[in-house]
């Protein structure tokens, strides 16, 4: 699946699984990450957001007023691309 990824979103991939997890990618990225690996998205309320991979389906709280995932946010994107069975 990879290999439909540009630099960027590969980058963005690397480091949703570096460790320490950091808080300052942009969500923007997570979501065109999504849409690369082939992910259905859809808005729900409010701030939410609703992905569906490879058969799993999670809800995200798109961050505001700031762009960056906070790491909870950014952990719960690894996990849940772990069930989805994407890993860097």
């Amino acid at each position: 699946m990879e290999e439909y990824l540009n630099n960027k979103q590969k980058e963005i991939l690397e480091l949703i699984f570096a460790s320490p997890i950091p808080a300052n990618i942009v969500w923007r990225d997570i979501e065109s990450l999504f849409i690369a690996l082939g992910a259905d998205i859809s808005q729900g309320g409010g701030s939410r957001v609703r992905v569906k991979l490879n058969g799993v389906r999670a809800v995200f709280h798109e961050p505001h007023p700031q762009k960056e995932t906070d790491k909870g946010a950014v952990k719960s994107v690894r996990d849940f691309l772990m069930e989805a069975e994407i890993e860097p």
